[in-house]
């Protein structure tokens, strides 16, 4: 089958039991999966959906919601898939053209993330402006492969990815919510290792503030769409860069770390799409 037919098959499935058109395509990672429940309308597993990759990772439990929320009409993803579950970069992206196909015009996306600039902390909120895909650069950039002019087109430039407009409203709740919310370059490596101290301090070199396993693919996607596109990174850890530093980074501190920050990044998403 040829991409737009593929995306043509799981839109009708879910039309066929929600029928709705969202605004905004919502795509809920690590730490925030718990406002698709709060979304009011249809639940669909995404094992379900024809073609739609099925999340595998911890805590995302892979359910589709298309409803309201927050007065607005949403299609959220309730976890998301990764490189590293072992799909491939067009498959992770694949669920963002969904959500295009349904009629969504802007996408945010939230991610855990570590730590790589001084200025960051555990805890911080972090707007991604710019990204560096170290997948990308060695050739795994999901618009590899035959393009459907019908969807974007050949080359997408990703001058301007992360939407500036919509990163002034995240500030503006962001400020009338007393949440501090900062910006910064994001490092899309694929995992589930963690990076090691060189690759952290390689990264650190160039100027990245933040460094995680997803969204990167998700947002050419969208580009390759024409959504405009909002990301937040919640920062879980800070990425260790020396070899004599005895801390070990582990799940268990990220899952901690995510807990505290969902109530600000609830409040941060929820006020930007009443507004």
């Amino acid at each position: 089958m040829t991409m737009i037919s593929r995306i043509e098959q799981a839109v009708s499935f879910i039309r066929e039991r929600a029928d709705l058109v969202p605004d905004v395509g919502l795509v809920l990672g690590s730490g925030l999966g718990v406002l698709a429940d709060e979304v009011e309308g249809e639940q669909i597993a995404y094992a379900d959906i024809p073609g739609f990759p099925d999340s595998t990772a911890p805590s995302h439990k892979g359910t589709l919601h298309v409803g309201t929320l927050a007065g607005r009409k949403v299609v959220a993803m309730q976890g998301r898939v990764h490189l590293y579950e072992g799909y491939q970069p067009s498959e992770v992206a694949f669920p963002m053209r969904v959500m295009a196909g349904l009629g969504a015009k802007q996408a945010i996306l939230t991610n855990a993330a570590g730590g790589l600039d001084p200025s960051i902390e555990v805890g911080d909120l972090v707007a991604i402006e710019d990204h560096l895909s170290m997948a990308n650069l060695a050739g795994a950039d999901p618009l590899r492969g035959p393009n459907d002019d019908r969807i974007g087109p050949r080359f997408v430039s990703m001058n301007g990815a992360y939407d500036k407009g919509l990163i002034a409203a995240a500030e503006s709740v962001a400020d009338s919510e007393g949440i501090t919310l900062k910006k910064g370059v994001y490092a899309f490596v694929t995992g589930p290792s963690f990076e090691t101290p060189a690759e952290v301090r390689l990264l650190q070199t160039l100027n990245c503030h933040v460094d995680g396993m997803s969204t990167v693919p998700e947002v050419i996607a969208a580009r390759h769409h024409g959504l405009q596109v909002l990301a937040i990174s919640a920062v879980t850890n800070t990425a260790v860069s020396s070899v004599q530093d005895t801390h070990v980074t582990n799940v268990e501190e990220v899952w901690d770390a995510t807990k505290a920050i969902q109530p600000r990044l609830k409040s941060l998403v929820r006020g930007l799409l009443s507004q």
